[in-house]
């Protein structure tokens, strides 16, 4: 059994991660999932929280919100709506986005409202996760 798998990430505007790992932890609809060199070929849908993967020696961390996540024989492929690298979060701007966001989930009157307010919530807590390393 091979001790590294190959591990893309990509949004519909770049590509972001294309590397060999030794583990993904992933947020999936319905919870996280771990991946190890190995894994049982898998789709599945993308949830919102802090992706992290092992390479190098060192733990990487990304916030993503929405997509697929497919595994296949060495290789994860992660085609996210949203993803943004931990470095490049602003964890200020990323804590006052998660007040407002729930501020608009408390104050939702509608089912569309309210959801897109859930939605930026997941988001903001993923965006805080990720440069947290959680």
């Amino acid at each position: 059994m091979a001790d590294s798998i190959e591990l893309e990430v990509a949004t519909p505007e770049r590509a972001m991660v294309s590397e060999q790992v030794t583990d993904v932890q992933v947020p999936g609809q319905d919870g996280y999932l771990g991946i190890l060199p190995g894994h049982a070929p898998l789709l599945s849908l993308l949830g919102a929280g802090a992706l992290s993967y092992a390479a190098g020696g060192a733990r990487h961390f990304l916030a993503v919100q929405g997509g697929l996540i497919e595994v296949l024989f060495g290789q994860v492929r992660v085609l996210a709506n949203l993803a943004e690298r931990a470095e490049d979060i602003d964890i200020a701007r990323a804590r006052a986005d998660l007040d407002q966001a729930q501020k608009q989930m408390y104050a939702a009157t509608t089912g569309d409202a309210s959801t897109a307010a859930l939605e930026a919530v997941a988001l903001a807590q993923a965006r805080i996760a990720a440069v947290e390393g959680k």
